[in-house]
């Protein structure tokens, strides 16, 4: 797709806190609600350790009690079930009007999906989707987990690449709900990677599928708690 128009990226430094990247994507929703012409957006990040639980997930994918978790727990108003975010692993938050993308949910997805196996054919391996499930495998280990939600066409949530994360964590969960299929991250194929040299591809893999030009902030577009 060419590029056809901008799209504000934002890029905290450091771990960023989940509750404090959502309250971010809920005021990026906002202005687009309250503005649906006005520009879409995106945030990429690295999350400290959490878990986060889709609006219907189910707590039987739980490996711990949910009151006494290894790691923060919340339940989000996306789709799908359980995952983990840590250190190593890029997310990718993208605020977008869908009405300007397709309005289908289904296709966003796919899309989603798309920016990873895109990224991945970059680096010379060949990313793959599963019939019927959300998500990108390499050899049988799921790399990137997906997840959305939207309010009046307003996108939220999205996507998760593991770099070069500590799996530790997932072993607490059935990820995704899936307990036949293994996550992986990219460091086991790709050594000399880190999540740092692969931001500026992610989002250059984005911007191309979703033919957006990305640019930074003005100030009047800073966001509270920035």
């Amino acid at each position: 797709m060419s590029t056809t128009a901008d799209a504000i990226c934002f890029e905290p430094a450091g771990l960023i806190p989940f509750p404090l990247a959502w309250s971010w994507q809920q005021q990026l929703q906002q202005r687009l609600l309250a503005d649906p012409s006005g520009p879409d957006a995106l945030l990429l990040l690295e999350h400290q350790p959490c878990y986060t639980l889709g609006r219907g997930a189910d707590e039987a994918f739980l490996g711990f009690d949910p009151a006494d978790p290894p790691a923060p727990l919340f339940r989000i108003d996306r789709g799908g079930e359980v995952t983990h975010h840590c250190p190593g692993q890029l997310v990718l938050y993208p605020v977008l009007n869908l009405q300007r993308h397709g309005a289908d949910l289904h296709w966003y997805l796919r899309e989603l999906e798309g920016v990873v196996i895109d990224l991945l054919a970059e680096l010379g391996l060949r990313g793959e989707r599963i019939e019927g499930l959300t998500g990108v495998w390499l050899e049988g280990r799921k790399l990137a987990a997906i997840g959305v939600g939207a309010r009046r066409w307003i996108s939220q949530h999205g996507l998760a690449l593991n770099v070069e994360a500590d799996l530790a964590g997932f072993a607490q969960v059935v990820p995704c709900g899936i307990a036949d299929r293994p996550v992986g991250r990219l460091l086991d194929w790709r050594p000399e990677l880190t999540a740092a040299v692969l931001r500026p591809r992610l989002l250059q893999c984005f911007s191309q599928r979703f033919g957006l030009q990305l640019r930074p902030p003005t100030p009047q577009e800073t966001l509270q708690g920035w």
